[in-house]
């Protein structure tokens, strides 16, 4: 059964925790204790009605103040698959949440209140998505009952949406729109009564018919070794393999690799999934590979096919979020992380810093502060094989590290 990742986000209370208990709830995620244990609480708060907004806001200071502060991870399951849901804050201070929470996500899923329509955060959060090319986006047109249900306030949100989209930066985002009230379930997991001008599928049966495996396999592959496996024993004396896990395309039984950095080459013998041998290892998959070879390959390496390497880069051009309360700067070293690869690196310029309500890039600013979005360049200090975000975003990407508190300091996408 395969897993989809779901990161959700809009403006605050537009009702994203509300959404997510209604999906827990629907598809018989929660225990009765639990089911229980929310309509006490929501009687102490003098609701009538099971607040399910309470199965997913875990902090203390979340449940006071009705809000998202942390990125809650929330698991639930259908008969078609698993789920995965990153439950991310709507509030400005706590965007660095969201990028983080929303980093690993298949679809997005963002809330629209239909009484309020596209807000500063809803601008910001859909260009986040953009940026970390998220291939699934879901436009939740939330609260639909305060606004009695209106087609015209959906057609017109979905317009200002589109109207937005206009400027999209990853523009093969496959972007779908669903009227919804959350609190009473409509077209969460059944088709809405109260809207029968929607003709489209309600949001559960659009997430069980996302494809999103065929993206990454269809990538040339890429396979970050872990770790070299030799076991101490006589039955396996002499194995020797490599164990990662495949993070793009496919690799078979008998394909030509190169191993990074050493060069060395040679061709793929067995392909090992647990204690199973198979024929091949696909993008999402953690094996063992052993080799036809001795070759120079350990933790940190990268076996990648012989015919679609990519090459060592010393300087990169870099789209950065910046999620220190300590400014970036030029000139200033910082620890680059490109999966379990770690170099030293100096921020050479900061080229643009870029305004998440208009898109629009303002040249000579002198530092980037925590939440903001820029473009910088960068000097290594060794070669790591990192590419293009747009050409492959699961080997496009890094973070940067404080030298001295050890703080993540920024993730950033290779341009």
């Amino acid at each position: 059964m395969d897993i989809l990742r779901i990161a959700t986000a809009g403006s605050v209370d537009d009702g994203k925790s509300t959404l997510i208990g209604r999906m827990l709830y629907e598809t018989s995620s929660v225990t009765q204790d639990k089911l229980d244990a929310i309509e006490q609480a929501s009687r102490r708060r003098g609701i009538d009605y099971p607040d399910l907004s309470l199965l997913t806001d875990g902090l203390v200071a979340e449940r006071e103040q009705g809000i998202t502060i942390d990125v809650a991870h929330i698991y639930f399951s259908t008969p078609r698959r698993k789920y995965i849901v990153a439950d991310t804050p709507g509030h400005f201070e706590y965007t660095r949440n969201m990028i983080t929470g929303a980093s690993t996500a298949q679809v997005a899923i963002i809330l629209v209140d239909a009484r309020n329509g596209i807000a500063e955060q809803t601008r910001r959060h859909y260009y986040i998505t953009q940026i970390l090319r998220i291939p699934y986006l879901v436009v939740c047109v939330n609260k639909m009952d305060l606004a009695a249900y209106s087609e015209d306030t959906f057609t017109t949100l979905c317009h200002d949406f589109k109207a937005l989209a206009a400027s999209a930066t990853y523009p093969e985002q496959q972007l779908t729109f669903i009227p919804v009230a959350a609190l009473w379930g409509e077209n969460i997991a059944r088709k809405s009564d109260a809207m029968p001008w929607y003709t489209g599928p309600h949001l559960l049966a659009y997430l069980e018919s996302i494809d999103y495996t065929s993206i990454a396999a269809s990538l040339p592959a890429r396979f970050p070794v872990q770790q070299v496996i030799r076991p101490k024993s006589e039955q396996y004396h002499d194995f020797r393999g490599f164990a990662g896990r495949v993070t793009a395309g496919v690799l078979r039984i008998g394909d030509r690799v190169v191993a990074l950095p050493s060069q060395q080459k040679s061709v793929v013998e067995a392909v090992f999934a647990g204690m199973n041998q198979t024929d091949a290892a696909v993008a999402g998959q953690s094996v063992v590979l052993t080799l036809a070879d001795e070759i120079d390959l350990s933790r940190g390496g990268m076996l990648v096919p012989e015919n679609d390497a990519p090459q060592p880069v010393k300087e990169i051009t870099a789209q950065v979020c910046w999620l220190d309360s300590t400014p970036l700067v030029p000139g200033k070293t910082y620890t680059l992380q490109h999966g379990v690869n770690r170099v030293k690196s100096k921020i050479t310029e900061i080229i643009s810093r870029i305004s998440v309500e208009t898109l629009v890039a303002e040249q000579g600013v002198g530092e980037l502060r925590l939440n903001e979005i820029g473009i910088i360049s960068l000097r290594l200090a060794q070669p790591v094989f990192a590419e293009s975000y747009a050409a492959n975003k699961y080997n496009g990407a890094f973070i940067l590290i404080d030298e001295q508190t050890h703080t993540t300091s920024g993730v950033a996408f290779v341009m």
